[in-house]
């Protein structure tokens, strides 16, 4: 796992972060049920040429939420604070799942902030398909009913679901997410988070065309929640953007597939 440690960067809120190797900032953004620790394979082969920052989502991970919203923009307004408090002019930005959707608007946004842009496995559009597990909990009664009342069963259908046959998470990993993701002041967040993300998502492909730095798509092949046909779209949606379908690739990739994940993140830094 990597190695964390509590910070107070912006108004004396704990934050915990992991901060591994030397060199360009690279900031990673993680989804949910998981934490900071879903880049621990990630982050170590990146090292080389990066400076890795890891953290836990305010509200989310082993970190105290702030005040104010949970959409994407609200999500890229709190990434723009702590960049500012670390004193990070611009960095490469990694997001996934839910930790996706901050960093496409971050990009749009602020791109004086951005050298790179790299986008994982997301809901990147509001009308395409997606798995029955995604359009239940989209919808916010139910979504509200459903991670209150049965964490386990979410926790447990997302391990089954976000890696393919075969690996499983470490036991260190895992006991990691379900400390947080078991508590509900975090779930209580994930739900204002979903219902947040919902109610933006149909603007959000307005801002794809705007992105004008350097940009990878990169996507799992076989991830039974987000098809690559959102990876097709967005890269059709963003100028100049690169796409990378990952074979055999899930949900999680970046932490069972984290060999190509990092051979396809350097390649595209490349060539870019």
């Amino acid at each position: 796992m990597l190695k964390t440690t509590i910070e107070t960067p912006v108004r004396g809120r704990l934050l915990r972060v992991a901060r591994v190797g030397r060199g360009e900032p690279m900031v990673f953004l993680h989804g949910y049920p998981e934490n900071l620790q879903i880049w621990c394979e990630l982050a170590p082969r990146l090292a080389d040429a990066h400076e890795c920052v890891a953290f836990d989502w305010p509200g989310m991970g082993l970190s105290e939420p702030w005040t104010g919203g949970a959409t994407p923009a609200d999500q890229a307004r709190r990434l723009l604070a702590l960049l500012d408090a670390w004193r990070i002019d611009r960095a490469v930005i990694v997001g996934q799942d839910m930790g996706a959707q901050p960093a496409l608007v971050f990009a749009a946004r602020h791109p004086e902030r951005v050298r790179r842009l790299v986008v994982m496995n997301c809901l990147a559009f509001p009308d395409e398909s997606t798995s029955w597990e995604i359009r239940l909990l989209r919808k916010f009664g139910w979504n509200r009913t459903i991670l209150r009342r049965f964490p386990r069963t979410v926790f447990a259908r997302a391990q089954r679901t976000f890696l393919p046959p075969g690996p499983r998470l470490p036991a260190d990993v895992r006991a990691d997410f379900w400390d947080a993701f078991r508590r509900p002041d975090v779930r209580d967040f994930i739900i204002r988070m979903c219902a947040g993300y919902q109610g933006s998502l149909p603007r959000l492909p307005a801002l794809y065309a705007t992105i004008a730095r350097p940009t990878l798509v990169l996507w799992g092949e076989h991830d039974r929640h987000f098809p690559p046909v959102h990876a097709e779209r967005l890269h059709a949606a963003i100028p100049g953007s690169r796409l990378k379908v990952l074979e055999g690739g899930g949900h999680w990739m970046a932490w069972d597939r984290a060999d190509e994940v990092a051979e396809a993140i350097l390649v595209a830094m490349e060539r870019s």
